[in-house]
């Protein structure tokens, strides 16, 4: 897809910058490059080379160190706050330096066209937009669904998103879409044939389906598991599209979002179970074979997965990084896990325990067979999903998962920009390409927990030390919702 401009692109350092003596590593080899200077200026990386010598005046200080491409979560959704300054800021804070919006609107597209989506310098970059998502209200028809891709693609949006479309209206979306030029990623509808989804373009599947989504496709009775999977209800499009639709959809989906899981009926539950007790490892290659044949990516998002699915684990509550959201939220995240508690039975919570399990296996047997991961969180508005620290937490899960250091790096920095069309202008750390990078204090490459290591970060050519990071988040504590 090709890149629209960011608006503050055009916001650069005040003056050139020196990353003085400094370990560079490429994430495409994992290979590292000591004693390196890092020469940055407009924004723009302008050299990169044997070190001139330590730290003067004015340098930034990168001896120890560890220069990799910033950071990007690629599935976020701080532009569907009110006030997205301050998620982004946290994001910022964590070495993040672009995301991918995941839900969009014709008013985001509209400013982005105009040139005032500009949310300020310390914020990441926004490096893909779509517009609404897709829906019953929007996209209850084929024909409808086709029209709505029309007017995305007109809009400008960079990819449509499917979101809770049913799997009947998916080939029309696919086919109206591939005409565009954009593509169909997102959630795969309940049901579907996932393989022949992914023939048809399908770009991205986010949180490894979600549900049933790709575990369906691994089970020995898949025909049989996709007919148990409950269909959402068909909601018929009004012949005019009405002002207040959007706010409708916007307001329902805010609530939803918190923890769908909360939402999983016993019939899902039942088809869940068959799906588990039929799981075939081989069938699960094969699919996942089909995926990278197909350039089909998954973001798994599994620190989304496993706060929906084990949403009333104590571990959530406790952790430290809830300082930084506001009170409300945090009320709200601590409700909706003791309603979670208390919706299902103890067999019901085993189900979605062994869900989870099966889903971090798959991520493995994903990666394994070749398929591009990309890393994501689902930050902002998830329940325990903390902009920023999630990614971190993200890292974690994907390492547990089995996937190696250096691959996570990849997720995070060289695969997005593959993904996203953007290799000449990001995902290694060379002159010509954005001055958007993360400083560690330790090898990537050696541990996983060295990801999170963050010291510094150099965003559009602006380089912010490890304590204007501290700032940051002390000024953020409490104030992110």
């Amino acid at each position: 897809m090709p890149p629209h401009p960011d608006p503050t692109d055009a916001v650069p350092a005040e003056r050139p910058t020196r990353i003085a003596d400094v370990v560079v590593v490429d994430p495409r080899d994992g290979s590292l490059t000591p004693h390196q200077d890092v020469r940055v200026e407009g924004g723009r990386i302008t050299a990169v080379g044997a070190t001139s010598g330590p730290a003067a005046d004015g340098d930034v200080d990168g001896a120890g160190r560890f220069a990799v491409p910033g950071y990007t979560d690629m599935h976020a959704h701080p532009l569907n706050r009110p006030d997205p300054v301050n998620p982004l800021r946290l994001m910022l804070a964590h070495g993040i330096t672009g995301y991918r919006q995941m839900a969009g609107s014709d008013a985001l597209l509209a400013r982005r066209r105009a040139g005032t989506l500009d949310l300020g310098p310390r914020t990441p970059r926004l490096l893909a937009l779509p517009g609404d998502l897709l829906t019953p209200m929007n996209a209850g028809t084929p024909e409808a669904a086709a029209a709505e891709v029309a007017r995305q693609a007109a809009a400008g949006a960079d990819f449509v998103k499917a979101a809770l479309i049913t799997a009947d209206v998916l080939p029309a979306a696919q086919e109206e879409a591939a005409r565009h030029g954009i593509p169909v990623l997102g959630h795969l509808p309940a049901g579907v044939d996932v393989r022949a989804a992914s023939k048809a373009g399908f770009r991205s599947i986010e949180h490894i389906g979600p549900g049933l989504g790709v575990v369906a496709g691994c089970s020995c009775a898949e025909e049989q598991v996709r007919d148990e999977i409950p269909r959402g209800p068909r909601i018929p499009l009004p012949p005019v599209k009405l002002p207040f639709l959007d706010r409708i959809v916007g307001r329902i989906v805010a609530k939803a979002v918190v923890n769908p899981a909360l939402r999983t009926t016993p019939a899902a539950l039942a088809a869940t179970r068959h799906a588990l007790d039929t799981f075939d490892e081989e069938r699960a290659r094969s699919l996942a074979r089909q995926f990278a044949q197909d350039g089909t990516w998954n973001c798994p998002t599994l620190i989304r997965i496993k706060a929906q699915q084990l949403c009333a684990a104590p571990g959530f509550a406790a952790d430290p990084d809830l300082r930084y959201m506001s009170p409300g939220t945090l009320t709200t995240w601590w409700r909706t896990a003791a309603k979670f508690d208390g919706a299902f039975t103890a067999e019901q919570h085993e189900i979605f325990e062994q869900l989870w399990e099966m889903q971090r296996r798959l991520t493995r047997i994903l990666d394994e067979e070749g398929v591009g991961i990309l890393a994501g969180t689902d930050a902002v508005g998830a329940c325990w999903v903390v902009p920023g620290a999630s990614l971190y937490d993200e890292f974690a899960l994907l390492g547990e998962a089995g996937l190696s250091p250096l691959r996570i790096l990849q997720t995070a920095t060289s695969e997005p920009a593959r993904f996203l069309g953007r290799e000449a202008t990001s995902g290694t750390v060379e002159a010509g390409k954005d001055a958007d990078l993360t400083l560690l204090d330790a090898d990537p490459t050696a541990a996983v927990g060295n990801l999170a290591t963050v010291s510094g970060v150099v965003v559009r050519g602006l380089a912010l030390s490890s304590a204007d990071l501290a700032a940051m988040k002390a000024e953020l504590a409490g104030r992110v919702d």
